[in-house]
């Protein structure tokens, strides 16, 4: 029953349902069935057209007005529905301004760390543009550290190992925030180890998608795991007929301890992360662990989030550890994305890193949906001589976003861009490899969900032992890849090259 629920208040579903009402419709004009088919017309355009005014006047990205508009012009009946419809699963103003004084209250606690910010100057001040655009934003103001050491995990499974490790070692607090959490061999070894830290008097809280992890929990779950001394809640749930909303979810996952360690990546909490159950062949996911002073901000970010719903002041400050000397080489800078402001740190660290390549720019993703500006800021680095590679997926967990992800190949390699498909299955790592020296690892997908819609987190790493591990992984995933080429495209059936532009009009939706 969750998992028709979950289909049924879907977007797709939503959308699939418009279309056949307007293709419905126009066959009762033309068989003349339905007489006050004229009105009925001339209500929905009217609604089509305000809902195209204001995607106009908008302040969104224009590939993604462009996105919009187009299908609005095909399905005039009731592409304006479609678009209010889809826009109406966004969260309130109200919520959002509670983000805004959450970040407020909790900037104080963290520090500037200006020093650290001049050194990076002093190596290359053109590698100061991703930290100082995160310190403009109006969310949280992450800052750059020194002092924290950074190790790579090239697949979910050895992640999960020091997971426990960490875990075993918590002395004040566990925070643990996931897109999908399911039980299962991985979450229940995380489990056992959250009650008895629980039982011993450590703060323990769990934070879930309400969306993401619809299917797999429980709705009593949190009062379930309240039982164990386990504070839990999901991240706005899907209420059927009161709340529906899709769009601006929490797309992060961060596994927070003490303070002094944290975990990010693409690795959830359930077991196809760990290739302990296989549902797409061979799934490679990717995850680093932060040792020292840059951990705290994985820390906040939960906190940020968790107190959206919390009615008592709570003060962050309590939870920041003693000065850390953990050593480590390079920087690192934790940060978030949020859609409640017009930055969008995410796709900026991601356009800095492509626009100043000088050799190479390496990214795996597992969903390729882009918008204008990354597509020419990828081209353009081809054609001026970079190495531009991306590997996605050769099993899709979601057919329709692979069939648009081959249409955005296809244009990327006619540009010079490299695409290659994993093909032991399916890789679900979010990485952003540039030069030897830069790198990113987090939850952000290379699609308009993770780019303009979703909660999500990242760090940005520079100099950092750790930048040379991904490098490395990224090479040997290359060599279990397929590297596609046009003459591969163009030979697919026409029907599935119809399909891919076909459904390239609805990526905003994907």
């Amino acid at each position: 029953m969750r998992k028709l629920l979950k289909v049924f208040f879907s977007q797709t579903f939503m959308v699939i349902l418009l279309m056949l009402v307007q293709v419905a419709l126009i066959a009762f004009s033309v068989l003349k069935i339905q007489e006050h088919f004229r009105l009925v017309s001339v209500i929905f355009l009217a609604i089509t057209i305000f809902a195209m005014i204001l995607v106009v006047n908008g302040n969104k990205n224009p590939a993604y007005k462009m996105s919009w508009l187009i299908p609005m012009m095909i399905f005039p009946l009731f592409g304006g529905l479609m678009y209010l419809f889809v826009q109406s699963q966004t969260l309130t103003r109200r919520f959002f301004q509670r983000v805004k004084d959450i970040d407020k209250s909790f900037a104080a606690v963290l520090p500037k760390n200006q020093d650290v910010i001049d050194e990076i100057k002093g190596l290359d001040p053109m590698r100061c543009a991703a930290v100082n655009y995160n310190s403009r934003s109006e969310g949280f103001r992450y800052p750059v550290y020194k002092n924290t050491d950074v190790k790579y995990y090239a697949l979910g499974e050895l992640c999960w190992r020091d997971m426990l490790v960490e875990l075993e070692k918590a002395e004040k607090y566990i925070f643990l925030e996931y897109f999908i959490i399911e039980p299962g061999e991985m979450w229940n070894s995380v489990l056992e180890i959250l009650k008895r830290k629980a039982a011993a008097g450590l703060d323990v809280r769990v934070m879930y998608d309400g969306v993401g992890s619809l299917v797999q929990m429980p709705r009593k779950y949190p009062r379930e795991l309240l039982r164990y001394g386990i504070k839990c809640k999901a991240f706005v749930p899907l209420v059927p007929i009161l709340s529906t909303m899709q769009n601006n979810r929490d797309h992060r996952k961060i596994m927070a301890i003490d303070g002094k360690v944290a975990f990010t990546g693409g690795v959830n909490l359930a077991d196809e992360y760990i290739n302990k159950k296989q549902l797409y062949g061979h799934w490679k996911d990717t995850a680093v662990r932060l040792t020292g002073e840059g951990a705290f901000s994985f820390a906040l970010m939960f906190l940020q989030m968790w107190d959206i719903t919390e009615r008592e002041p709570f003060d962050p400050g309590a939870l920041k550890p003693e000065r850390s000397h953990a050593g480590g080489e390079g920087y690192v800078m934790p940060f978030a994305d949020t859609p409640n402001d017009d930055y969008q740190v995410g796709e900026f660290i991601y356009l800095d890193m492509i626009n100043r390549a000088k050799d190479y720019i390496h990214i795996t993703t597992p969903y390729l949906i882009l918008d204008n500006e990354m597509m020419v800021a990828l081209i353009n680095a081809a054609r001026s001589g970079v190495d531009v590679k991306i590997v996605i997926p050769s099993v899709a967990d979601h057919w329709y976003a692979y069939y648009v992800a081959l249409d955005y190949a296809r244009e990327l390699i006619r540009g010079g861009v490299k695409i290659y498909e994993y093909s032991p299955g399916f890789i679900h790592a979010k990485n952003v490899v540039c030069d030897g020296e830069l790198a990113v690892v987090g939850s952000i997908n290379l699609d308009y969900r993770s780019l303009y819609l979703h909660f999500e987190c990242a760090a940005w790493m520079y100099r950092c032992a750790a930048v040379s591990d991904i490098a490395e992984d990224f090479d040997k995933t290359v060599e279990e890849s397929r590297l596609l080429t046009t003459e591969i495209l163009d030979g697919r059936p026409l029907w599935k090259r119809f399909v891919s532009a076909l459904l390239r009009l609805f990526a905003p939706l994907m």
